[in-house]
């Protein structure tokens, strides 16, 4: 067993010093760089979330659920038609498909494919349009958008690792209490202080040494991403849970799949969205 997670510590490992400084200058580029990797993932996270409604449902084919979804991501890049325009055209779409489709219930099946198709899809296409803050459709993007898809993503990050040091090493200590024991029996409410002051912390390291964060906000934006982060990683485990599975998928070694690993991210980018697009 110590062998078997040795090998999985090696795996996260070595992923994150290939990853992170991967995805980090795919930011910095942004443009077709950055669509490009909100592509992927995005096609990854919808074959992934096809494989877990498939234990409840009959979701349709992927050849159908694949194009829907590079058709949403390059809208909501180049935005041929309105946003929700382009989702319209794919809920139709099911929708007249599924009257030429006989296995399992119509109602599960639609239903379980509507929310893959629009979780995936909205929060990926958020992401993408939080990239292109300040810019317009189609361009490259400006260091403002840059900065805050990177706040982001050090927060969440920080977030995490606190949140587990901070829960392995303090979790039940002060509150015996667990954080959402229906779905997360492993979360603590120390966890989740830790976590929150861990992004906290590395917003405000963040808008003291590095140059280009929004307007001193990045404090503000740091408290948030605490705060709501834990929601995305239980949304996600309602998911597999209801499926039956550990893993989304095994497409990131040590990681699982996309969904696994870009849970809270999918979760915080359309209410960072929100925020910087109305704040």
């Amino acid at each position: 067993m110590s062998s078997l997670l040795q090998n999985n510590l090696f795996q996260r490992v070595a992923v994150a010093l290939v990853g992170i400084p991967l995805l980090l200058w795919i930011n910095m580029e942004g443009g077709l760089y950055f669509l490009s990797m909100v592509l992927v993932l995005s096609l990854m996270a919808t074959f992934e979330f096809r494989r877990l409604a498939a234990h409840r449902a009959h979701p349709p084919t992927l050849l159908l659920l694949l194009p829907m979804t590079a058709f949403l991501q390059a809208n909501f890049y180049f935005r041929f038609i309105d946003y929700w325009e382009a989702l319209l055209i794919a809920v139709m779409v099911l929708y007249v498909v599924e009257l030429w489709r006989q296995q399992g219930s119509q109602f599960l099946n639609l239903g379980a494919t509507l929310v893959g198709l629009v979780y995936v899809n909205l929060s990926f296409g958020a992401l993408l349009r939080l990239r292109l803050t300040g810019t317009a459709p189609g361009s490259p993007g400006t260091e403002s958008g840059a900065a805050l898809v990177l706040l982001m993503f050090v927060c969440v990050w920080s977030a995490d690792i606190f949140a587990y040091f901070g829960g392995s090493r303090l979790g039940g200590k002060f509150i015996s209490r667990k954080l959402f024991p229906r779905l997360s029996p492993k979360k603590t409410w120390e966890g989740y202080f830790s976590g929150i002051l861990g992004s906290f912390a590395i917003a405000w390291l963040c808008s003291l040494y590095v140059p280009g964060f929004p307007d001193g906000r990045a404090s503000l934006i740091g408290l948030f991403v605490g705060v709501v982060s834990p929601a995305g990683d239980l949304m996600e485990s309602m998911f597999k849970r209801d499926a039956g599975v550990k893993d989304s998928s095994g497409v990131i070694p040590g990681h699982g799949g996309v969904l696994d690993r870009f849970d809270t991210v999918m979760f915080i980018a359309p209410l960072l969205y929100f925020v910087t697009a109305w704040g």
